[in-house]
């Protein structure tokens, strides 16, 4: 399916930001570590059957395949060569499966990386119940929440030493001379920076997909009671940011509680701390449509919240800039099932719906939805949600991708 040269048209960006897409365009792909070639080969077929059945050849994707993790550095040395990073800045869009981080390398985490280097400052990762997929929780179909989470702050950031390190003692040293702080002997020291701009843009995404959905809220998740200048901030430079950019089509909950009624066609934006939110993403999921929060908080609520609704196997995400986008499966490389054409390819799949809404391929993306729907319906399920359900049929995870292709109605 890969070709060997860019044999589409380049995605570009206009003025403000927006995709211009040709009806051809060039997509990067990465098929990714452990499981990632078998997750990979069953979605790309799904992609372009999906574009195919919906636009009847005037549309298609022209794959072309890049390099990170374990054969990048087979090929070059470098679990993340610079032409990957370069190329995936020119065409714009590319999916991606797991990444294994070389042990040796000194890189924390190739994913972190090609978040910071093209500042893929929103990590989205929308939680829906599919009907038919096993869950731990009662009422799973009143999930349905997208969480924007920062990607480039907060303790994500990588900024710390190690324990009985010069560096960390450097640190101790100066915290106790100029600030009077005193911390426990050979402590490993951990710095959290968070900014009113990497606040404010991904709040500003946030709201925007909300009024552009017509969701009705949008909740900004901290911790500020302990951690006030940073969690405490992102708290107050969300509310700045409504007010400043959004005014006229937005209303706090403070506003709402106290008696204003003009809610046509405006998001109430609303905060909670951290530890309450994960009460109510299991007491009350459906207060709640669009959640933003920094770095950590938004890792854990976004697997907790797909717990509920299957697990990773079956969550997509997206890392989003202004300039670039990468689609990804949200889970590990689960190398004990590499090449056996077992695992779960729903994630990446989901992924790639993701991608085809964000070229504006609306159309493509339903029938994968509505092919999973089906497919899922019908008991066609691969191990870890067979074992889960009664009287499932369980496959392959090619099958299983086969299967989405023969429910494209």
């Amino acid at each position: 399916m890969a070709e060997t040269q860019w044999s589409g048209e380049w995605i570009t960006l206009d003025a403000q930001g927006a995709l211009n897409v040709p009806p051809n365009p060039n997509i990067a792909f990465i098929e990714g570590d452990g499981t990632g070639p078998d997750i990979w080969a069953a979605t790309g077929p799904v992609l372009d059957a999906a574009v195919l059945k919906a636009y009847g050849g005037k549309k298609k994707i022209h794959w072309f395949e890049l390099f990170a993790g374990e054969r990048a550095m087979k090929q070059t040395g470098e679990p993340l060569p610079a032409k990957t990073i370069d190329l995936i800045r020119k065409c714009v869009v590319a999916i991606k499966g797991p990444l294994t981080t070389p042990v040796g390398t000194g890189m924390r985490s190739l994913n972190v990386t090609l978040r910071r280097v093209l500042d893929l400052y929103a990590c989205i990762r929308p939680v829906r119940y599919i009907p038919g997929i096993p869950s731990p929780v009662l009422h799973p179909e009143r999930v349905d929440m997208v969480v924007y989470r920062e990607n480039t702050e907060d303790v994500y950031a990588g900024i710390e030493w190690e324990s009985g390190s010069e560096e960390a003692e450097r640190v101790s040293r100066l915290l106790f001379e100029n600030f009077d702080i005193t911390l426990p002997e050979k402590s490993g020291i951990g710095i959290k920076p968070m900014s009113p701009a990497g606040t404010k843009r991904l709040v500003r995404r946030a709201i925007a997909y909300a009024l552009k959905q017509r969701l009705p809220s949008v909740t900004l998740v901290h911790k500020g009671n302990i951690m006030k200048y940073t969690e405490g901030a992102f708290r107050k430079w969300g509310y700045e940011l409504a007010r400043e950019e959004f005014s006229d089509r937005t209303v706090t909950e403070a506003e709402v509680l106290a008696g204003r009624q003009d809610l046509e066609g405006k998001v109430v934006i609303k905060d909670r701390i951290a530890d309450s939110m994960f009460q109510q993403a299991l007491l009350r999921p459906e207060d709640y449509s669009v959640l933003a929060t920094p770095n950590l908080n938004g890792d854990y609520l976004s697997d907790a919240l797909a717990a509920q609704v299957g697990g990773l196997g079956m969550a997509p995400g997206a890392n989003v800039g202004d300039k670039a986008a990468v689609f990804e499966a949200t889970h590990g490389t689960a190398p004990k099932y590499a090449g056996l054409d077992k695992i779960n390819p729903g994630s990446l799949i989901l992924s790639g719906a993701m991608m085809l809404d964000h070229l504006g391929w609306v159309e493509a993306a339903q029938l994968i939805h509505q092919a999973l729907e089906r497919t899922i319906g019908a008991g066609i399920v691969t191990y870890d949600l067979a074992r889960q359900m009664s009287g499932a049929t369980e496959v392959g995870c090619s099958r299983f991708g086969r299967a989405l292709i023969e429910h494209m109605d």
